[in-house]
């Protein structure tokens, strides 16, 4: 079928590329899985071309707090982590996908403290290990206590500076894939804000291409994410014509410091590892309300928990639910939740005495490019993985700490095909495609339609009048054809799919909650929706049944 509803418009030329470079394998992202991909590609024996919006440090890997789960105590199993991350997906996860991050793990995560990861370990030297939301064990390897992706980071930034065939160009958006005339990627256009022959637009030349951008948080006008997650490598592979899929399954995490009704941007995230180390939510007059919402209760799936704060939100017409973490007493929080217990102290709120004040923000989407689980999209030559892809590993709602997992995992895929050999060659063929581009004004008025209409409450009504609003967005005069005009572009492709889809699934699923459709729908929707742009604009959707696993 095709749904109806113009992602880009016509009428601006794409820019001419004013300098070139080549390389083996492009990588277009520095957080966990672009950075594990470019460490393969290179023990490989390749020239590596790693490109980053802005500091390779800047990604969303960095304010990963809670860690990385894996089965790695002697009393779990990689089956125990699978029939976790299976009822967290609420029916939707690709099993042969499941398998593979569960059966992996453990090595993957060998892998990091290769490359000089120190996680957090016990008085015996073995790896700490915490509990989240949705786990039943104790599975969550972390690094300095909540700083866990800022150590990942801080350890594989040295290893891809210890090599020298690795280069990274810093402060470069990608723009529009590259493809010969057989469709295949050749590389891709990019603008890059720096000094001599990489200031501009430029060409950037490889017969593989890895997208590994992050997440779409800035779609919403609050998120946890950092201000670079624009949706930048969802919104290229669409203009390229590569799948998207579960676009619909934004997960909004239940525990966000609360700043007010007028915040917006990036959002403090108070890990649900504090949960899982004993804090619970309560409304204002002190009332545990998790107990009867689900069998684990403050551990629940983060969909679970962000559907009863707002409930209780909207039941006792309150801005935001509390956390009490009091009784953890001083030494925890100083020690095991240094970075949450700064932040809150910052925006005058001190968790060892006072309740911390928390509503549900953007988070993480489980949907992107559509692959198989070898990281390859349906454009031959391009690879997507971490955030911006989607293997299907998450069904309808992300099992806490499997993302950092998931990066790594399939990085890890990507790069055991490479001693296999590259994809053909070949000269990209020059683009055909006439774009406009979307004012930077436009960006809170997405923003906010998308909060209105396609947030943690969705119904037909209000999904159809944020896509209205997103259709009549201004578009950007010529000469304003900079790296906000991209950005806000390509935060209007995703919103469109996003809310295209969210519209299409008449069901109430994982993190997908519809008011108007309140029940899940096995019988019609135990298949996933895959979304494809076409020449003129609009989304041509279809379905992908979803294989029912044996203990589902």
């Amino acid at each position: 079928m095709t749904a109806t509803g113009q992602v880009l418009a016509t009428g601006l030329a794409a820019p001419e590329p004013g300098w070139q470079r080549s390389a083996d394998v492009i990588v277009v992202g520095s957080g966990i899985a672009g950075l594990a991909v470019a460490i393969h590609a290179r023990r490989a024996g390749l020239r590596v071309l790693v490109i980053t919006k802005s500091f390779v440090t800047a990604g969303s890997t960095g304010w990963a707090q809670g860690g990385i789960a894996a089965a790695l105590a002697d009393d779990d199993s990689p089956a125990a982590h699978r029939h976790d991350t299976l009822v967290a997906g609420a029916g939707l996860c690709d099993v042969a996908a499941v398998d593979v991050l569960v059966n992996d793990g453990p090595r993957a995560i060998a892998n990091l403290v290769r490359w000089g990861t120190e996680f957090d370990r016990n008085a015996a030297g073995d790896l700490a290990l915490t509990r989240e939301g949705g786990h039943g064990l104790r599975r969550i390897a972390h690094a300095g206590g909540d700083a866990t992706g800022a150590e990942i980071v801080r350890a594989m930034v040295a290893e891809v500076a210890n090599n020298p065939e690795i280069t990274v160009i810093e402060h470069a958006l990608a723009l529009d894939l590259l493809l010969d005339d057989r469709g295949r990627a050749q590389g891709l256009t990019l603008h890059v804000i720096g000094e001599g022959q990489q200031d501009g637009v430029g060409a950037a030349l490889a017969p593989m291409v890895v997208l590994a951008t992050g997440g779409i948080g800035q779609v919403f006008n609050a998120s946890t994410n950092p201000a670079v997650a624009t949706g930048d490598g969802v919104a290229l592979g669409l203009r390229a014509g590569a799948a998207v899929a579960d676009m619909e399954f934004i997960q909004f995490h239940p525990t966000v410091l609360w700043l007010g009704g007028e915040a917006a941007g990036q959002q403090p995230l108070v890990s649900e590892a504090v949960r899982g180390e004993g804090a619970f939510l309560v409304d204002a007059d002190g009332v545990r309300f998790m107990a009867d919402q689900h069998p684990l209760a403050d551990l629940a799936p983060r969909d679970v928990v962000a559907k009863a704060i707002m409930r209780r939100m909207r039941a006792t017409e309150a801005p935001h639910m509390w956390l009490d973490g009091r009784h953890l007493g001083a030494t925890m929080w100083q020690e095991r939740f240094p970075t949450i217990l700064a932040s809150s102290r910052s925006h005058g709120i001190d968790p060892v005495t006072d309740l911390i004040p928390v509503a549900p923000a953007q988070h993480y989407t489980s949907g992107g490019l559509r692959t198989d689980t070898w990281g390859r999209t349906t454009i031959p030559g391009l690879f997507a993985c971490g955030e911006c892809s989607c293997t299907g590993v998450h069904g309808a709602n992300r099992l806490a700490s499997n993302s950092l997992l998931e990066g790594l995992v399939f990085a890890d895929r990507i790069g055991s095909l490479l001693p296999s050999g590259l994809p053909d060659r070949a000269d990209p063929v020059p683009p055909t495609a006439v774009r406009s581009l979307l004012s930077a004004d436009a960006r809170p008025t997405l923003q906010q339609a998308m909060t209105d209409g396609v947030g943690v409450l969705r119904s037909a009504a209000s999904i159809d009048d944020a896509l209205g609003r997103l259709a009549d967005l201004p578009t950007a005069a010529e000469t304003d054809a900079g790296t906000e005009t991209w950005e806000t572009t390509n935060l209007q492709g995703v919103a469109v799919t996003i809310g295209t889809a969210a519209g299409i699934r008449a069901e109430t699923r994982g993190s997908h909650w519809r008011e108007d459709y309140p029940d899940r729908d096995d019988a019609r929707w135990r298949r996933r929706i895959v979304s494809t742009l076409l020449p003129d604009g609009s989304l041509e959707v279809a379905y992908e049944p979803v294989h029912v696993p044996q203990e589902d």
